[in-house]
C-alpha cells in the first residue's frame, strides 16, 4: 500500500550529442630507423607515440584514426570518436610492424582510402616519419596529387636530425646491438625532407621537422 501511494514512476531517458569537428587520420612511421636514439634518453618511436596521445587528447571533437606504415600500411583503427581505442592501439604498436622499407606513397594512399567517404567539413592526415621514401609502388608526389583534388590536407612531420642517427638492432642472444657498414662504421639513419615539404605544400598544409 505505501509503494502505491508513493507511485513509483520507471523512466527511460536519452541523450542525444552532436559533435562537429576534424577527421584526422594520423599515420605513423614503423619502420626499423625509427628506433633511432636521437631524441635521448628515448628513441624517435617513443617520442613520436608520446607526442600522438598528448594531440589526441587536446582533439574532443574530432574523429580519429590510426595507420602504420613501413614496406606496408595497415589500418589499425578507421575514424572514430572513440580516442581510447586509438591510444591502445598506439601503445600496442611496434617498430617493424608494417614491414622494413618507407612506403609513404602507399601510406597516404591508404590515408584517403579512409577519408574520402568523410562528411567533415575539414580532413586532415598527420603524416609522421623519418625515413626517405624507398617502397611502395605508388609514388608519394601523385598520392599527395589525389588527396588535394579530394581537399584532404596532408601535415608532415619529418622526425629526427638531418645528421642521422645509430640504429639500434634487438638481438635475441646478444642483446642491443648496433646497425653496422661491413667495414665496421655503424650505419646512420637517412633523412629528406623535400618529399615531405612537397606533399604539404600539394595538398595547402604544412611541413615541420621534430628534432626534440
Amino acid at each position: 500500500v505505501v509503494i502505491t501511494i508513493a507511485q513509483p514512476q520507471y523512466v527511460k531517458s536519452k541523450r542525444k550529442q552532436t559533435k562537429k569537428g576534424i577527421d584526422i587520420v594520423t599515420i605513423l612511421d614503423t619502420s626499423a630507423s625509427m628506433n633511432a636514439e636521437d631524441f635521448k634518453p628515448k628513441n624517435r618511436m617513443e617520442v613520436a607515440k608520446d607526442t600522438l596521445n598528448r594531440f589526441i587528447r587536446k582533439r574532443t571533437s574530432d574523429r580519429i584514426g590510426l595507420i602504420i606504415f613501413g614496406s606496408d600500411a595497415i589500418t589499425k583503427s578507421p575514424i572514430t570518436y572513440d580516442h581510447s581505442i586509438i591510444k591502445y592501439h598506439i601503445s600496442q604498436t611496434t617498430v617493424g610492424e608494417a614491414g622494413d622499407g618507407t612506403a609513404i606513397g602507399l601510406a597516404v594512399a591508404t590515408g584517403i582510402n579512409r577519408l574520402e567517404q568523410s562528411k567533415a567539413e575539414s580532413k586532415v592526415m598527420i603524416l609522421i616519419t623519418d625515413g626517405v621514401n624507398n617502397s611502395g609502388q605508388i609514388d608519394p608526389i601523385s598520392a599527395a596529387k589525389i588527396a588535394a583534388d579530394k581537399k584532404i590536407k596532408v601535415y608532415s612531420i619529418g622526425i629526427g636530425d638531418k645528421k642521422g642517427a645509430p640504429i639500434p638492432i634487438y638481438h635475441p642472444t646478444y642483446g642491443k646491438r648496433y646497425a653496422r657498414h661491413p667495414n665496421g662504421q655503424k650505419i646512420l639513419t637517412e633523412f629528406d625532407d623535400t618529399i615531405l615539404k612537397e606533399i604539404a605544400a600539394i595538398t595547402n598544409a604544412a611541413y615541420f621537422n621534430a628534432t626534440n
